[in-house]
């Protein structure tokens, strides 16, 4: 025979609210494994050792998430009033917890696919996203690709349906109303005060309320972190970021003499490069100078520097990467060995490139502070008498591309909506935009006609998911070792065409090209590629018809030196605000390339490479140990401390000018 007052206890407010919340710690626990069966290869294998600080750090941040969106449940489910108990009101509070806890659990499993494209979690910043017209075209085909991930959704959706029904009726386990009232007070009283540590992470005083670094404080790995944080807790904690809170290492004149984004060129010794019989081929005692000449930037969609059989022989015996083209004009250009991206999403290309500004724990261009003025390389070219353009085959507001060209100082936009007015809708790839092919050979008619000198930038679309070509190439191109590979040929080929296009024009030999990707591909091969540094690594170099410019360089270049090396290339010497170095003009300055990934920053220096969570060095290795096995963090290394400084000296120099909105030099 049953106990009644055990069953009434069962039964009682606090027990069924338990239960109902305990279905969704569950349904997070089984999302987060498909999370990480998805991303194992990124993710790389938990050890026995690190099982357990895995599971403590995430019950933390499954807490925190669980309790951000099931505040208004729970106060709805303990207020001390009859009502609660009817059939009506129990239906409202069904509705409403399955529609938040389906929503957390869609948003997680989502995270399973999107974190193989970036590298991190879903924060708030993509919510700006999600307005582009191909979105739902888009999700369909994610969908589709990932019907697996929709099945499981389902089922953990139906399962809490399930779990709430047989969670029982509740009820308050007194009887007389006084008695209601006292202890429903003290379960909702004792409910909040839950509620506010769990969200906190913790009852103490002089506990923080926890952000996304805290994950770093139960594995010691920056990728094994992003296993610990849970959805919707990425977005709430990243939402409303326009308060700008950073340390500040050093005083103001010792910052200014460890790192300063002021340049004020010094003219100085300079050579103007008028005879290519005897082409600069590196640094010397001289900084080179072309003079104004055109300037066309490439930014690729997802070259990674993994897809060039020229930059890695040792993963291409044969020589025969997926760039065969812009291997062979690396070969003739200037061609930087070490170039990384400041960023791992395609927003965060163009602040880095046509601003000399990073992006560090949100988007540049997602920040208020990002509407102060700014002097990018378009401006600055605008001002000295270039036409500037700018080149996407999407539609005209997607992504923001435009948006930030403009902002930059371009004048003239081209977008999908050119391309059909002047060549129909045939070329549509269905998902982004054109075609690269076609695109970039609507890009060589416009710019003949353009006046000289103008600058121009086409970002491209094809290697890019859903990974697939046109039709005609399906045959010809090769499959590849993963799947952008067929892509990433088809947009060299697309450039191959291009050039053979434009040899023939009067702008181009007169023309300094330039070539860097937005950011990594999501899909890689090799080992040395998928530690943290591998992630960031990309094709980035310079080619002149002419000859001008030949060599290769192997030291650390970043996005952000792009715009100082171009001006100090064609003579500019005025002052500029910019976060990169001129790499053939500014030896004075430090290479260091820095980015912001697994809620870390990393260092690259010509030595080693640093991972630092703001207060202290999580890791360092040297750059000759690219598996990354052999942690110097700790020990006395000199070039990890010069790192460490220099990289104080950007964090605080980016957030103090951010403060400010100031991206202007004095």
């Amino acid at each position: 025979m049953k106990c009644e007052t055990c069953a009434k206890w069962w039964n009682s407010d606090m027990a069924v609210l338990a239960k109902r919340l305990l279905a969704v710690y569950a349904a997070l626990f089984l999302c987060r494994i498909i999370f990480y069966l998805y991303n194992a290869p990124l993710l790389g294998p938990v050890a026995g050792g690190e099982v357990w600080p895995l599971l403590k750090g995430s019950l933390v941040f499954d807490t925190a998430s669980i309790l951000y969106v099931n505040a208004l449940f729970i106060l709805l489910s303990l207020l001390p009033l009859r009502i609660r108990e009817r059939k009506g009101y129990q239906r409202m509070l069904f509705t409403y917890w399955i529609a938040v806890n389906g929503a957390a659990v869609v948003v997680n499993l989502s995270d399973a696919v999107y974190f193989r494209y970036t590298q991190k979690r879903f924060t708030s910043d993509e919510i700006f996203f999600a307005s582009n017209d191909n979105s739902a075209r888009l999700i369909l085909k994610f969908a589709a690709e990932n019907w697996y991930l929709v099945a499981a959704g389902i089922l953990l959706i139906a399962a809490l349906v399930w779990a709430w029904r047989r969670s029982g009726h509740p009820c308050t386990p007194v009887a007389g109303r006084g008695g209601y009232l006292a202890v429903g007070t003290l379960f909702l009283l004792g409910a909040v005060a839950l509620v506010i540590g769990g969200i906190r992470g913790g009852f103490g005083r002089s506990v923080r309320p926890i952000t996304l670094s805290n994950a770093t404080l139960y594995t010691p790995s920056p990728d094994k972190a992003n296993l610990i944080l849970s959805n919707p807790f990425c977005i709430i904690r990243t939402l409303g970021k326009g308060h700008i809170a950073y340390t500040k290492y050093y005083a103001p004149e010792e910052l200014e003499s460890i790192f300063t984004p002021c340049h004020y060129p010094a003219g100085g010794e300079a050579a103007l490069l008028t005879d290519t019989s005897a082409p600069y081929e590196g640094p010397g005692p001289l900084r080179p100078v072309l003079g104004q000449r055109n300037i066309v930037i490439f930014v690729l969609e997802s070259f990674s520097a993994e897809h060039s059989g020229l930059l890695n022989p040792d993963l291409y015996p044969d020589g025969k990467g997926f760039t065969p083209f812009l291997d062979s004009l690396m070969r003739e250009g200037y061609t930087f060995t070490s170039g990384f991206a400041n960023g791992h999403k395609s927003i965060e290309a163009l602040p880095a490139v046509f601003s000399s500004i990073p992006s560090f724990k949100t988007p540049f261009v997602l920040l208020p502070q990002s509407l102060a003025p700014t002097r990018g390389l378009p401006k600055i070219l605008g001002e000295e008498g270039y036409a500037t353009a700018f080149f996407c085959g999407s539609p005209r507001g997607s992504m923001g591309f435009g948006a930030y060209a403009t902002a930059s100082g371009i004048t003239r936009l081209y977008s999908q909506e050119d391309y059909e007015k002047a060549h129909g809708t045939d070329d549509y790839d269905g998902y982004w935009g054109i075609w690269d092919e076609p695109f970039l050979g609507f890009m060589e008619e416009t710019l003949g006609e353009l006046p000289q000198p103008f600058f121009a930038s086409v970002f491209t679309l094809s290697s890019h998911h859903p990974f697939v070509v046109p039709e005609k190439y399906e045959d010809t191109l090769p499959e590849g070792r993963t799947r952008i590979h067929k892509g990433v040929a088809y947009t060299d080929l697309a450039l191959r065409r291009f050039f053979e296009r434009a040899a023939g024009t009067d702008w181009f030999r007169n023309t300094l090209f330039v070539f860097t990707a937005d950011h990594v591909s999501s899909e890689t091969f090799a080992p040395k590629t998928r530690t943290p540094t591998g992630k960031s690594r990309i094709i980035l170099f310079l080619y002149t018809p002419d000859g001008a410019l030949r060599g290769t360089d192997n030291v650390v270049a970043q996005q952000t030196d792009i715009m100082p090396t171009l001006l100090g290339l064609i003579g500019y010497d005025k002052p500029y605000f910019a976060f990169g170095r001129d790499i053939l003009g500014e030896p004075e300055r430090m290479p260091m390339a820095v980015n912001y990934a697994n809620q870390n920053f990393q260092a690259v220096t010509d030595s080693v490479v640093i991972y630092f969570d703001e207060e202290k060095v999580l890791g360092a290795y040297a750059r000759s140990d690219t598996l990354q096995r052999h942690d110097l963090a700790g020990r006395e290394n000199g070039a990890v401390r010069d790192a460490e400084r220099r990289l104080k000296a950007v964090i605080q120099q980016y957030y103090r000018h951010l403060e400010e909105k100031n991206y202007m030099v004095k």
